[in-house]
Parts: structure tokens; sequence; C-alpha cells
């Protein structure tokens, strides 16, 4: 190496100084000044001095003119975590090369190292912000978690590398990654870049979740696999550049995976799934969807591979066949929940297979959503075949029949939960056959089944009363009227939950049976959007149950008026929700709600009352000192200025307007 003003010229053919003046002035600086001039060579630092005549002035010091070479081994030796950190914060490139740093490139101990200059590290603040939002302290996250679990989520246009470069980096200071989810958009600017970056800084992750990143491939997800072998959980969802390469490595080096979800990723079929089955031993869920690509042959592998350890599976929109069915059937042996929709080439005999298999023991949860493969003798052998389950839902199939559901309840045996959705086949009849045969149903829920129609029906004087129902809920299933309902308070005498929405044939004589026969005792009554119950109804509704009534729904009532809250606020005392929207209330009923003199209310909607003006301010400022949801949205009568001060008076209280 070069002495310090070891040659007569700095550059061929150039003299160190212009004149003698020039030369004691800058030996006169002291032994603290070190500048290095390669022979023949010009710096490529700048120098801290520029000679101009007799004077001299001092430039700027900046090392961001040393190329990127130099500033990586610099970086390298920097060890600490909280060091990286601050060096992250002076700008986007010092962070974005930190971030290309690997494990093993970092110069643990300086001892063994060659001797490298010391250099003075700028350190930003810690309310530093670019102002264009690309880096800043802040997104080298901090944190009051110092258990070493942090959980990083980027959503929209904050998904970019730049910030996945600055969590790769300061994480590691802060105990390390766990969690990270990157939802973006189309404003969204991730690449393989940023997501390199963080498998580099964040081996400690075991969740990630990538959801609409077009421009993400199999080489940023490569990257994580090498990096990160702790990771458990992969939901991928619309990443059309992630082929069967990424699942490859995912299997060859993340043995602990246990959460598998893919959804929309045209380029992921068989031979990925293949592998994940053959090398992830202890795949316990996975979730596919709208994956063109995949079928029998990827999900019989995952599912006989995992026969142990697989308890959830979710598949919707694959092209997967009866045989895909007959495998979980025999396979699913620690299977808890089944989740199978749009499945167009699953037939009748896939669901019969599936339940004859004898597999599915352990299965608690069963969902079946627009699989026209759905029957009555298919539904018979899932009952036989599941003597576990207690959660079952069938959506929009159109062979469901009243035999098929009254043979399924007879069949599972454990059944305490049944909800059916646009099943137009079921009728009235098969309701009640419902309520009858399955002894041990707690929640029945209908929706939009157009097949019910209100008939007069006698029941037999010999039948058993259904004394397990606790929860009924019935929506927009308009041939439902007060025929059923009676018929639904004659069998069901412990029912606590009641949900009756959008039946415009139900009336006060109809809910009357009900609410008499009710001896549990009602807790939450939803009836929005029967128009033809009157303030009759509430009132007997809040006298005979007012001593349980929590919840109350009275929506879209429009002949409620305030006879039913002042009711109401005298018998429910344990009422904390009331929703009386769009109905004919005045100022009175809120002074009556805020006159009750035991009454804790704790959310109120008086939405679209057009009554309610700026009389009730006092007494919703009253209530306020409980309620901690307000809804006054498009009440004509209360000015903004009003609700400026309502708001000022009662601000722990979250209020719409």
């Amino acid at each position: 190496m070069q002495k310090l003003f070891g040659e007569d010229v700095l550059c061929h053919g150039m003299p160190k100084y212009q004149n003698s003046e020039e030369s004691n002035l800058f030996l006169s600086l002291g032994h603290h000044v070190d500048v290095y001039f390669p022979p023949r060579k010009r710096s490529r630092v700048t120098a801290p001095f520029v000679f101009c005549g007799e004077m001299f002035k001092k430039q700027q010091t900046t090392i961001d003119v040393l190329p990127d070479e130099c500033l990586f081994e610099i970086f390298r030796r920097v060890s600490g975590s909280q060091e990286k950190s601050a060096c992250a914060s002076v700008s986007k490139r010092w962070l974005m090369l930190l971030s290309t740093i690997r494990k093993d490139e970092i110069c643990f101990d300086l001892k063994t190292q060659p001797e490298a200059p010391e250099v003075a590290v700028p350190v930003a603040p810690a309310s530093f912000i670019k102002k264009d939002g690309l880096y800043s302290s802040l997104e080298i996250v901090e944190d009051d978690n110092s258990g070493g679990c942090l959980t990083r989520s980027l959503k929209g246009k904050k998904a970019t590398d730049v910030r996945l470069a600055a969590i790769g980096v300061g994480s590691g200071s802060r105990g390390g990654l766990s969690q990270l989810a990157v939802l973006g958009n189309n404003a969204s600017k991730v690449t393989d870049c940023g997501l390199k970056a963080v498998a580099r800084g964040c081996p400690t992750l075991t969740s990630l979740t990538l959801w609409n990143l077009s421009s993400i491939g199999d080489e940023g997800l490569v990257e994580i696999a090498n990096e990160c072998p702790l990771l458990e959980n992969l939901d991928l969802s619309q990443c059309p550049q992630i082929s069967d390469k990424s699942l490859f490595a995912i299997a060859n080096k993340c043995p602990n995976l246990t959460s598998l979800a893919i959804e929309s990723c045209s380029n992921i079929g068989n031979d990925g799934l293949q592998a994940i089955g053959r090398s992830c031993l202890n795949l316990k869920s996975i979730s596919i969807k709208n994956c063109i690509l995949v079928g029998d042959q990827g999900i019989s592998s995952l599912v006989s591979s995992a026969t142990c350890s697989l308890m959830k599976v979710r598949l919707y929109g694959l092209t997967i066949s009866d045989v895909s069915l007959a495998v979980i059937g025999h396979y699913g042996m620690a299977l808890t929940d089944l989740s199978l929709g749009g499945l167009r080439n699953v037939t009748e005999k896939g669901f019969w297979v599936m339940g004859s298999g004898q597999g599915l023991q352990k299965l608690n949860s069963f969902i079946i959503s627009s699989c026209g493969g759905v029957t009555d003798l298919g539904l018979k052998a899932v009952g036989r075949g599941c003597p576990n389950l207690k959660e079952f839902s069938v959506r929009k199939s159109g062979f469901v029949s009243d035999n098929g559901i009254v043979s399924f309840a007879k069949a599972a045996v454990s059944l305490e939960t049944l909800l059916l959705e646009e099943c137009n086949e079921i009728t009235q009849l098969g309701i009640f056959g419902l309520l009858v045969n399955c002894g041990k149903l707690k929640t029945l829920s209908l929706a939009k089944c157009l097949g019910i129609k209100d008939l007069p029906m006698t029941v037999p004087l010999t039948f058993s009363p259904c004394n397990s129902l606790r929860s009924f809920s019935i929506r927009n299933c308009p041939g439902f009227g007060n025929f059923s309902l009676a018929l639904l308070g004659r069998v069901c005498h412990q029912l606590e939950h009641v949900v009756l929405n959008g039946l415009h044939g139900i009336t006060d004589v109809g809910l009357t049976s009900l609410v008499q026969n009710s001896e549990a005792g009602l807790t939450k009554v939803d009836l929005s959007g029967c128009v033809n119950i009157s303030d009759k109804i509430v009132s007997e509704i809040s006298m005979v149950h007012g001593g349980t009534l929590e919840v109350l729904n009275l929506d879209s009532c429009r002949l409620i008026t305030d006879a039913s809250v002042v009711a109401i606020a005298e018998n429910c005392l344990l009422l904390r929700e009331l929703d009386v929207s769009k109905s004919a209330i005045t100022d009175f009923a809120i002074a009556a709600l805020a006159c009750a003199e035991q009454l804790n209310l704790q959310i109120l909607s008086v939405s679209r009352c057009s009554q309610v003006s700026n009389k009730s301010i006092p007494f919703l400022k009253k209530l306020g000192e409980t309620l901690v949801g307000l809804n006054i949205m498009q009440c004509g009568g209360i000015t903004s200025n009003a609700v400026g001060l309502l708001e000022e008076q009662i601000w722990k209280c979250d209020i719409l307007v």
C-alpha cells in the first residue's frame, strides 16, 4: 500500500500543490485527516476540502459515490440488528443493499476479517420519513411485542419492494418476523426482489400470505423456501406467475408446513400438490379454489399422503370428479371439517361412495355449495358414514327434497346445526319432519327456500316436542307465514333465539303462539323486514320475555310506534341492543328509553326515523352514559350542529351519522 503523500503527483503530470501556501495549509490539518490516493488513479471519494486559490471551502462529505460493491463489503461487516436498522434508515439505496445480504455473507467476527476503514454512519432520527413514502424508520418497524412474534401486513399501494425490504432488515432487531401478509391490488409494486429481501432477513417466518400479486413469481417464493425453513402456513391467491416450481421448493425445504391455501393460481397443478403430499407429512389444512390445472391426481395424492394429520379440506371450483370424493371418504380419517363447492363434475355416485367409505368417522362440520351431484341418496349415505357430524350446510341444491333431508337427519345421529339455503325442493313438510326426527338439533336456519308454502297442518297427538332446538332462523322465504309459525310454536318450546327476516306473511296472530309457548325465555328476537307486525306483539314480547330479552331488532317494521318502545323501556331490563330503524317512533320514544331507570342499553339504532329531531339530543346524551354504538343516519330532524354537539358530549360512543 502506497504511503500517504508518497508520490510527487496525484495524477500523472500533475503536481500535488499549486503553490507552497496550499501545501502548508493542507499539511497543517493535523493527524486526524486520513486521505489515501491510489497510484496514478483518481479517487472515487470526494475529498473533504476543495482548494481555490488561497481559500478553501468545506464540501459535504458523502460516501454515496462509492460503488455498490464497496458498500456491500462495508454493510456485511455490520452484524448488529439495530445497527442495520440505523443504516437502512439513511437512504433507499442503503436499505436495498442491506436487504440483499444473506445470513452466511455477514462477517460476525471482525477480528478474523481484513481491516476495514472506519465509516461514520449517519443515523436518521426516529421520525425520518421519505416524502414519497418509499422508506422510513417507521417502516423498519417499531413493535411493543418483545417476544419475537412480529406480525406485518401491507395492503394496496403500500405493498412495495421497499417496504418489504424495510421489514426484512428491521424485524431482526425486534425479535424476528413471524407472520407476513401482502395484500396487493393494481397499484401494488411488489416483485420477487421484495420477497427475497424478506427471505434473507426473516428466517423466523412461519406464516406467509400473498394475495393479488401478478408480478410475484417462482424466484421470490423459492427464496422464501430456502431461507425460511420454519414456514408453517402458506396462502397464495391470484398469483398467476407462481407455478409448481415454488411448491417443489416448499415441499423440499419446509417440512413443517401445516396449512396450504391456493386460489386462482393458474400455473399450479397436480405435480406441485403431489410434491407437497410426499414431503409435508404434518399437513393439517388444505384449501384449493379455482385452479384450472388441479385435478383428481393432485387432490388424491394430498389426501392419501396426509391421512393421519389432515383435518380441514376446502375444495371449490375444481375439475375433480367422483374419484377425489372416493379418496376423501376412504383416507380422510382425521378430517373434522370438509367444504365442497362448485364441483360440476361430481355426481350422485361420488357423494354416495364418499359416505360409504367409512373413513369420515371424525367429521364434525360439512358444507356443500353449488354441487349438482347432491341428491337424497347421497345425503343419506353421508349421514350414515359420518356418525359424529354436528354441523351440516347445503346451499344452492335443486335435487335435495323433503325425503332426503329427513333421511339424512335420522341417519346423522349427532347433528346439532343445519343450514339450508336456496334448496327449493324443501317444503313445510320437510321442515317439521326435521324437527320431529332429529333429537339433538339445536340450530335450524333456512334462507331463500322458495318451495315453502304456508299451509295449515295438524300435529299428531302422539308426537314428541322438539325440546333440543334453541335457535330458529328463516330469511327471505316468502311462503313461510302464520300457519307455519304457529306450528313451530307448538312443536318447539325451548327456543331462545328467533330470527324472522323479510317475511311479509307474518302478523301478530302467528307470533302469538311462538311467544306464549317459549318456556326457556327468548333472549334474541330479530323481526327485521316483517312489515305487518304491530305494537301489540312487541308489547307482548316485552312483557312475557322482558326478564331474558337481550337483543331486539325491529328494523323496517313500519307499524312500530312509541308504544312499543315504552313497553320495552318498562319491561326489558337486560336489553343490550335495540334497532328500531325505519319505524314510526318519535322523540317521545327516545325520552322513554332515557328515563328507564335500570336499562343499560349498549347499542341503539334509530336510522331513517324521520320524526326523531333535535329534541332527542338531551336524551341521547343521557343514554350515552352506557352506549358504545349509536346509529342516527338519515334522521332528517337532527341537524349537523346538534350531531356535532352530541359527539362532543358522548365521545366514548361510536356514532354513525
